[in-house]
């Protein structure tokens, strides 16, 4: 079940409190207004105090891993080896194995899209040599978009080094584009499955690590790029982080990972990427709080202190006690967050204790 708590008090509570525990007193307030036991001091006292005010909401989230996306085969074949879930391939590594032949992870935006051999050109062969150099078969490759002879004697090293036939050719379904190194997520084709063009084998994504989260619809605001939050993280650490956005609800329930419930699927990245989320507990929860506004070294009582004058201004005021003595002031009150709220006014500073109403 998705856990809520939402930090926000409204203004109407402190009337709320005043009416239920708080007498009303003149506009003007004055020095020893009634209290218990009539001797004009409050029942209790607190102390104002200069802090930071912090309105947030936290919500349950997950650790994931970004930009989820399905390989799927380009040919017809027999998964031979099938695809380790939670191992990040890198460049040169196979991802799985089709008909006893490795399918390999090369980097690049293009997908490979078909067969290439001497005489084709395009940025698909522009990204295959580069990735030829990266592994170490560069030697007298030309890096252009014209697969020529040198490409040709560079792919015949490569597949020499793979075991396989040096035809040098790129077979379509050989290789496989991504934009950079990947985790599996899932192995969605198991060894001996056969499976045919356009049937999905694997899961995989980046391997940057996010927490998701839901929110309501109704947290919008919550939702913007860049907007600052704190992960409690499944073994208890709490490290900053920052929205990155909005993402369709992912994993194997699809639309059912969100428990049935309508909202926003939020995505957070950690600040220290993957090392923030090393070692963590995958499966346990997260909790993500959201920042909506923050209200830096302002003065604040408790909620209880704030006093609703009765007469032709109305407005708020504290009774601050001096020894045995107590004097009603006017203030203007500000935000509310964890129980407190801002107040301002003419000779109100810290260290002041004002009165609380007890029940």
């Amino acid at each position: 079940m998705r856990r809520s708590t939402t930090a926000l008090l409204a203004l109407g509570t402190v009337t709320a409190a005043v009416a239920g525990g708080v007498l009303f007193l003149g506009a003007g307030g004055g020095t020893g207004s009634p209290g218990k036991g009539g001797n004009g001091l409050p029942p209790a006292t607190a102390t104002v105090v200069r802090t930071d005010l912090v309105l947030s909401r936290t919500v349950d989230g997950r650790i994931d891993f970004a930009q989820r996306r399905a390989v799927k085969a380009a040919v017809e074949g027999t998964v031979t080896v099938a695809a380790a879930e939670g191992r990040t391939v890198r460049r040169g590594e196979a991802l799985y194995e089709l008909n006893d032949k490795p399918v390999t992870l090369l980097y690049g935006p293009v997908p490979a899209f078909r067969e290439m051999k001497k005489g084709h050109r395009g940025s698909d062969v522009l990204q295959l040599e580069r990735n030829l150099r990266d592994l170490g078969y560069g030697a007298g490759l030309y890096v252009d978009t014209e697969y020529g002879e040198d490409t040709e004697a560079a792919v015949k090293r490569w597949q020499k080094h793979l075991n396989r036939e040096t035809t040098g050719r790129v077979g379509r379904g050989d290789v496989v584009f991504q934009p950079g190194e990947v985790k599996v997520v899932s192995a969605d084709a198991a060894l001996a499955d056969q499976v045919g063009p356009d049937a999905p084998v694997l899961t995989i994504a980046s391997t940057r690590p996010v927490v998701r989260a839901l929110l309501e619809q109704t947290d919008g605001a919550l939702t913007a790029r860049g907007t600052k939050v704190e992960v409690t993280l499944p073994s208890g650490k709490t490290v900053p982080g920052k929205v990155a956005g909005t993402v369709r609800p992912e994993g194997e329930g699809g639309a059912e990972d969100s428990g049935g419930q309508e909202g926003i699927t939020v995505e957070v990245v950690l600040d220290g990427g993957s090392r923030a989320a090393s070692g963590e507990d995958a499966e346990a929860a997260a909790s993500v709080t959201f920042v909506s506004e923050a209200r830096e070294g302002v003065l604040a009582v408790p909620v209880e202190a704030v006093v609703a004058l009765r007469g032709e201004n109305g407005g708020y005021g504290l009774q601050v006690v001096k020894g045995g003595t107590s004097e009603m002031i006017r203030v203007e009150t500000g935000m509310t967050a964890d129980g407190r709220i801002e107040v301002s006014g003419a000779g109100l500073r810290a260290g002041m204790k004002v009165g609380v109403a007890k029940p």
